[in-house]
């Protein structure tokens, strides 16, 4: 079983000269290869000076993730994509427990490992923690993290355990799972293509997984921060995306409430004086609306299922409950 480890990069040079030394160091038996989205700084001339071990892969404009990663995969041919973002800190034997996993459980076709905060080594980090899920409105989160409470590593999911989703920040995948299902959603641009991605394997009976025994480190932000109203407008937009095209049940009940759900959201920020958080919440509606025709056919398309989701809704469990920890759930 060949693996490839696959970095997307965008003006990532100096990222790229932190983390991709452990990469190397620690992938013996991977072929590594950056994919460029149309840098415009010296990424690639700094590749090829500094790491001629390195695969480079130029796509001819910034796709974002989700495109970026459909364009640079048509050049791949190994049997398993680690698509691996370009600030991420892997440690040694990372692969082992991964590829194992995947030889010895076939009908599992996407693997996460777990992820900590680089900048704060004991905690898990935001994106990903120790594997994803989603509740019955579309929100996602993870065991380890719900919104914005993260728990400390004390080693209670050190375990080998079906998950929801996988974090894009160290997404495994094999190759023909990806082919089948298309790819990523380029109509996300960025942000939770790698939940519908994984979604629409779960409505096709794929299993997805989480790996305890492999660690990795993730700074998270390093290209858009969540500060950014940006991520706030795609975090919102690309969810309810998700949910129209995968969700069992009766769609017109989930997506009105969900709605209600982001105005709730929207009153909060109001609260903080985070106007432009608002207006990102407004626009990811907006677009949404534009969206929702295409929307609509791919779910036609799309074969979905009811049983989905772990939480009824996070939102209750979260402010209401007072849940901040995922084992209270």
């Amino acid at each position: 079983m060949k693996i490839a480890v696959v970095i997307l990069n965008w003006n990532g040079e100096k990222l790229l000269e932190q983390f991709l030394p452990s990469v190397i160091k620690y992938s013996q038996g991977a072929t590594i290869y950056v994919a460029d989205n149309a840098s415009t700084d010296n990424s690639v001339p700094f590749l090829k000076h500094h790491f001629p071990t390195v695969k480079i892969i130029q796509n001819t404009e910034n796709g974002g993730y989700a495109k970026g990663y459909n364009e640079a995969l048509k050049h791949v041919t190994e049997d398993i994509f680690c698509l691996l973002n370009s600030d991420v800190e892997v440690t040694e034997a990372w692969l082992s427990p991964i590829a194992e996993t995947f030889n010895k459980q076939p009908e599992t076709a996407i693997i996460q490992p777990k992820i900590l905060d680089y900048k704060n080594k004991n905690h898990f980090e935001y994106a990903g923690a120790a594997g994803g899920f989603i509740d019955k409105f579309g929100y996602p989160f993870c065991r380890g993290r719900l919104f914005h409470s993260i728990e400390e590593d004390l080693g209670q999911y050190n375990d080998i355990t079906p998950v929801f989703w996988a974090s894009g920040a160290c997404f495994f995948i094999r190759k023909d799972i990806y082919r089948q299902l298309n790819g990523f959603d380029e109509s996300f641009f960025a942000h939770m293509e790698e939940i519908d991605l994984c979604w629409r394997a779960f409505n096709k009976n794929y299993n997805t997984c989480y790996v305890g025994t492999s660690t990795v480190y993730h700074v998270g932000g390093a290209t858009l921060k969540n500060s950014n109203p940006k991520k706030t407008f795609l975090n919102f937009r690309n969810s309810l995306f998700t949910l129209v095209k995968n969700a069992g049940g009766n769609l017109f009940a989930l997506i009105l409430t969900r709605l209600v759900l982001d105005g709730f959201a929207a009153v909060k920020f109001l609260l903080e004086f985070k106007w432009l958080h608002i207006l990102a919440i407004l626009k990811a509606h907006l677009s949404f609306y534009a969206h929702l025709p295409k929307l609509l056919k791919q779910r036609k398309a799309l074969k979905q299922r009811k049983s989905y989701y772990k939480n009824p809704s996070l939102v209750w469990s979260y402010y209401i409950n007072n849940c901040k920890n995922f084992n209270c759930l």
